[in-house]
This record gives C-alpha cells, sequence and structure tokens, in this order.
C-alpha cells in the first residue's frame, strides 16, 4: 500500500521542514491519517476524541472546534510523543523515520512504545525490522481494526522511506 495522493503532496511539501513538521501533515488536517473531525467522538476505543485524535478532559462535547483549534492541539499533543521518541531511541534517525515514530507513539503511547519489540530492533539497528514491526499493532480492544491496519501500513512505508520517492 503507498500512501494516498493528496497525503502524499502534502509530506512531500513538508519533507524539507523536519519531522516535527511531516508528522503534523501525516496525522492533521482533512487528508491526514487521523481523519479531522470537528466535532467529539468516541473512537474505537470508547474515548472521547476530536480534531486530529485529541483526547483528554479538556473536550468539550457538542462543541465544533475550528481548523486553528485543531492545529494548536495537535502540535500540543505531538509533543509528548517527540520526547519519548528522542529519549528512547539512541539509533541514528532519518526524519521519515521520527516521523513515523512520532505518530505511532501519539497512537500507542510511550509506556507501549518503550515495552515494545520495535524499539528494541531500532535500537539494536535493526531499522527494516522496526518498520515492520508497525504491522502487529492493528489492535484496539482485542479486536483486529481495518483502520489500524492501514494506518500502520502507511506509517511502515513513511519509516521505511530514504527519500520522497519511496511514499
Amino acid at each position: 500500500m503507498a500512501i494516498f495522493p493528496p497525503l502524499r503532496k502534502r509530506l512531500i511539501a513538508a519533507a524539507g521542514a523536519g519531522a516535527f513538521a511531516l508528522t503534523a501533515a501525516f496525522l492533521g488536517g482533512h487528508d491526514g491519517i487521523e481523519g479531522r473531525r470537528y466535532e467529539a467522538y468516541k473512537d474505537i476505543a470508547g474515548v472521547w476524541t476530536v480534531c486530529d485524535g485529541h483526547t483528554g478532559a479538556d473536550i468539550i462535547q457538542g462543541k465544533t472546534y475550528s481548523d486553528r483549534e485543531c492545529d494548536t492541539l495537535l502540535r500540543q499533543d505531538l509533543l509528548p510523543a517527540r520526547r519519548a521518541v528522542e529519549s528512547l531511541v539512541t539509533a541514528p534517525l532519518s526524519d521519515y523515520q521520527r516521523a513515523a515514530l512520532y505518530s505511532f507513539v501519539f497512537n500507542v503511547g510511550e509506556t507501549a512504545f518503550a515495552q515494545s519489540t520495535l524499539l528494541h530492533k531500532l535500537n539494536a539497528g535493526d531499522r527494516k525490522g522496526a518498520c515492520e514491526e508497525l504491522r502487529r499493532w492493528v489492535y484496539a480492544g482485542g479486536v483486529k481494526w481495518r483502520g489500524l491496519q492501514n494506518r500502520r501500513e502507511m506509517e511502515r512505508v513513511l519509516c521505511l522511506a530514504q527519500s520522497s520517492h519511496d511514499l
């Protein structure tokens, strides 16, 4: 599976701006893999969510969020994922790998990442094996979800990319 054409264009445009910008382009907005939603909803695990996957006690049910609010929430939400990747990964990473990992950690959390075979393989120098591990993380509530399979496959493509031509 390749990355969807509109998302691919956004990633290519963000490529020179670094991993954080790549991740925001990957996750955010109408073409992002999270699928921006302006009103709160319960995700597949039953967690109240809004915008590009934002969760937390600050969500106001019934409120319609703006693009600006969603962009701000996404940037704030990505900071802990970035800190986790930067503190736990000892192997050198490309911006594409960082972006894939920021997205992954944003979705599964720091604790799951810290205990993962993916991280172990990455730090052992097995970049390809680590990227392939993403395909294992497709369950929520014990159920395999097509949406998570699609997300992980796109994260895997991003993780394995050497340049924008690989997207």
